[in-house]
């Protein structure tokens, strides 16, 4: 297969476990491709862990959960060493970040500390763990599941971690004919039986696909101008940061990818930006008493920039 195809068997193969929502898929499969982290903010029984566990199946890639509450600790996260009393010596005891794919579910319900455990991970692709350094498996992908802040039990994310996902995403409720069949008991299982479309070393043949799509200077400078308005816009308080400005560029090469495409576009930027930046940017007090949203503020941010123009091919 070549490389649409092998994106659009992905999709189709996920597809079977998740009904009714091939655009959360894409959006999904599109932040992997981009070497990036997805944060689904939802309420529970939404199917996030579906979602996560049909990627990973398909995906071919090792899969490890957590179910945060306040009394996981960060070691949970990261492992920690235990003295071998036939060696004399300590050995180290992998934590659940030492996987391919992590999903941190529900992760807003435990304490900032443990929290902060996923940052360096998240980051640089390793673990600390009594001074010394362990690298995690690559690819090395993390899902986390929150639910809406102000639910019982919960805590806001600082703008830290929030920063270190790639997207942020709301999975929705389904359709009334997808949750008939829901309850028709034909999707019982839905991750089970669902085949590997690629290998982990296939993953990261695709990123390095992404690496190659053709980015315009002028579509670069585009970019650098969403961000540079959202950092003087009258409604924002914060706005985006270069970290988030990597990670739009990132989104806009996947996005092509996806599409099939060897170049970007402005409409791959367009396409992208609500939930790569949406999450990156503080309201003011008085956008949100007017009753403003990140992703209308972008809206309007967007449709007064002007389009960059393209060499012609």
């Amino acid at each position: 297969m070549n490389t649409k195809e092998t994106i659009d068997a992905i999709l189709s193969e996920t597809g079977k476990a998740v009904l009714g929502k091939e655009e959360v898929l894409r959006r999904i499969l599109t932040a992997i491709l981009a070497g990036g982290h997805i944060l689904i903010d939802d309420i529970p029984g939404v199917g996030k862990t579906t979602i996560a566990v049909a990627f990973t199946h398909v995906l071919g890639l090792d899969y490890k959960r957590m179910q945060f509450t306040p009394d996981v600790l960060p070691s949970d996260i990261t492992g920690f060493s235990m003295y071998d009393k036939n060696s004399g010596t300590f050995r180290y005891m992998p934590g659940s970040a030492m996987t391919n794919f992590f999903l941190a579910d529900e992760i807003n319900r435990a304490s900032p500390k443990t929290q902060s455990a996923l940052l360096e991970v998240m980051q640089e692709g390793r673990l600390s763990v009594d001074g010394k350094t362990y690298a995690v498996p690559q690819p090395f992908i993390v899902m986390a599941t929150q639910n809406p802040f102000g639910s019982s039990g919960t805590q806001e994310l600082p703008e830290s971690q929030t920063d270190r996902f790639m997207i942020r995403i709301t999975v929705g409720y389904p359709e009334r004919e997808d949750e008939i069949r829901i309850l028709s008991g034909e999707k019982k299982n839905p991750a089970e039986g669902l085949s590997s479309v690629i290998t982990p070393e296939g993953l990261l043949s695709l990123r390095q696909e992404v690496s190659r799509i053709h980015v315009e200077e002028s579509l670069y400078g585009y970019m650098v101008d969403i961000a540079r308005a959202t950092r003087n816009h009258p409604d924002i308080r914060l706005g985006v940061s270069p970290r988030g400005t990597m990670a739009l560029s990132a989104m806009t090469r996947a996005h092509a990818l996806m599409e099939g495409r060897s170049y970007a576009t402005p409409d791959d930027v367009a396409a992208v930006a609500p939930y790569t930046l949406g999450h990156r940017i503080s309201l003011s007090g008085d956008a949100r008493y007017a009753g403003k949203t990140a992703e209308s503020v972008l809206s309007s941010l967007l449709s007064a920039l002007p389009l960059p123009s393209l060499k012609e091919e």
